[in-house]
């Protein structure tokens, strides 16, 4: 909890540091591209129409399990914390090799960068968060009390995220195919959280073991909670066992990765 402690006490000293340097992180990845802050968008939209055509109506014509919500209603709420969250892990795996220059300098607190990278990233998350609110209220669905939720879920992303960017981020410095090894990761962990498909499927063909597994991604938890706040009304509290274990993998993989990332400062500068 010691390291925990300093973390929180160096975020805050440092917190106007961290803004500013967030901000520029975010306008760098737009320096010198004709559409610029466009791109961002792009892709996750061509996802979301990919697998609207492969499991909505014209495909697979997988029904959602939540009454009166059509497909894209179910899918963005499930996807968008997802896109936040693998851009969040990606980037920041690569942060201190991105940002070696400030590495090197003795004085500079290098545990921030992984959290300068985060915030960089939930600028962009904030958009689609703004983008899925009017594609609700344009397809007609009524704005809940518990659309405010989707602070608290972007919240415990976030944190889950910086846990396991502390530990790829160490490790990346001194293991340069870490980061290939987190794309993998992601792309199976995209299809191991029941975000295009519901976990009713497995139910169906009797196998009812397989949505117990499931819930023991801790993504389950965000992308069920993205959905409760936007579609059900349901509040976190609601999934009392689900929130507590959330929370405590997320807490031992954070106190794991910043031990790791302390052990492993002293040499990252000989590294990099």
């Amino acid at each position: 909890m010691n390291y925990l402690t300093s973390l929180l006490k160096e975020l805050v000293a440092k917190r106007k540091l961290i803004w500013e340097l967030s901000k520029a992180d975010f306008r760098k990845r737009f320096v010198g591209s004709y559409f610029g802050v466009v791109w961002m968008f792009i892709q996750p939209i061509v996802t979301v129409l990919i697998y609207w055509l492969i499991f909505g109506p014209i495909g697979f014509k997988s029904a959602p399990p939540v009454p009166n919500a059509s497909y894209v209603q179910w899918l963005v709420p499930g996807i968008a914390p997802w896109f936040f969250f693998s851009e969040a892990l990606n980037c920041g795996t690569g942060c201190l090799q991105e940002y070696n220059y400030l590495v090197k300098k003795v004085v500079f607190k290098v545990e921030i960068l992984p959290v300068i990278k985060l915030i960089s990233c939930l600028f962009v998350h904030a958009f689609f968060v703004a983008i899925m609110f009017i594609v609700f209220l344009v397809s007609g669905k009524r704005p809940q009390i518990s659309w405010i939720q989707i602070i608290y879920y972007s919240f415990a992303t976030s944190m889950y995220a910086l846990a396991l960017t502390y530990l790829t981020s160490a490790i990346q410095v001194f293991f340069k195919d870490m980061a290939q090894i987190v794309s993998i990761c992601l792309q199976f962990g995209m299809w191991l959280t029941p975000i295009m498909y519901s976990e009713q499927l497995f139910l169906d063909k009797g196998l009812t073991m397989a949505p117990m597994i499931l819930k023991l991604n801790p993504f389950y938890y965000i992308a069920a909670g993205y959905r409760d706040s936007m579609l059900t009304g349901d509040w976190f509290f609601m999934r009392p066992t689900l929130t507590v274990y959330f929370w405590a993998v997320t807490l031992i993989t954070m106190l794991v990765g910043l031990k790791v990332f302390k052990r492993l400062r002293p040499h990252f500068s000989d590294v990099l």
